[in-house]
């Protein structure tokens, strides 16, 4: 069984997490144009290597970060979130 530590909960059953994406900078769309932010909802980077990403603990509503190596799977570290941290 493949298990994930919720920075909250401690190391669960990987069927208790939902993915939510990569973390990604968010353009201003006050400010930004057509052709940055039709990259930002379109496009992503689906290079293998390591990844900063979403991820929910569905028990108990927890959103946290989670730094994947998507060439192989594994998970490195999880860390709650903390806004101006670099992404």
């Amino acid at each position: 069984m493949k298990i994930m530590t919720c920075p909250v909960n401690g190391p669960r059953a990987i069927s208790e997490f939902v993915y939510g994406g990569e973390l990604r900078n968010t353009p201003d769309p006050n400010t930004v144009d057509d052709v940055p932010w039709s990259d930002y909802v379109f496009n992503r980077d689906s290079t293998p290597g390591v990844k900063l990403e979403w991820w929910c603990h569905t028990p108990s509503g927890v959103w946290f970060i989670a730094e994947r190596d998507t060439a192989t799977d594994t998970i490195q570290r999880t860390f709650l979130f903390q806004a101006g941290q670099p992404s």
